[in-house]
């Protein structure tokens, strides 16, 4: 129950992370490639008994995540502005716990040509780990949520990049476990990480959410 409860996403982190890249080296077409291989991923993950967080009952109603259409708009390069200033902060979960993040950068991009921030974090429980020491969380909400998207926010996941811009593909947000089932501990995204637009890409609401 430990490990279903804090490291649910993991999993999700290292399929995810592994297919990030940056817009600038990729065509158009690799882009959609990528996008598809993340939806591939995540249906895929779900619908395995050996990685679903979903119960047998469960799995056998799953028909596949809802997803936006894909949208390349929603690719967009970000300033990455580190922040020296360590410091640590507590953030709600669905089941009422508290986790522990350092805020780690500000991201700051333009969509549709609207200014946005959003800021990224970094597990201070995961950072003690080799594996996923550059694992950064990126949790929001925006004009979407709790009416195409899930109402609890949706995550991004990114690596800390060795320069100071990096390439966010909102196409690969996805939702918590949360969203689906009960008896998981899913961070609750920071105020400070609402937008005001609409990201109309990554992953839609469950139906019965």
């Amino acid at each position: 129950m430990i490990a279903k409860m804090g490291f649910q996403n993991w999993l999700m982190a290292i399929l995810i992370i592994a297919s990030i890249g940056v817009h600038a080296q990729k065509s158009d077409q690799e882009l959609l490639e990528e996008i598809k291989n993340f939806q591939k991923e995540q249906d895929d993950h779900y619908s395995n008994r050996k990685t679903s967080p979903l119960s047998r009952k469960e799995r056998k109603h799953f028909k596949g995540h809802s997803y936006y259409p894909v949208n390349l708009d929603y690719v967009v390069e970000a300033k990455f502005e580190y922040i020296a200033k360590e410091d640590t902060v507590q953030m709600s979960t669905s089941a009422g716990n508290i986790k522990y993040y350092r805020p780690y950068a500000k991201l700051r991009f333009k969509i549709g040509g609207e200014s946005c921030v959003l800021t990224a974090y970094q597990s201070l429980r995961l950072r003690e780990i080799d594996e996923y020491k550059n694992y950064l969380l990126v949790p929001f909400r925006d004009a979407t949520s709790g009416q195409t998207s899930y109402g609890g926010g949706r995550y991004l996941d990114i690596l800390i990049p060795n320069a100071s811009t990096i390439t966010l593909n909102f196409n690969l947000a996805y939702n918590p476990y949360c969203a689906y089932t009960s008896g998981y501990n899913c961070t609750i995204p920071p105020r400070e990480n609402t937008l005001g637009i609409a990201i109309k890409a990554g992953l839609k609401a469950p139906k019965e959410h």
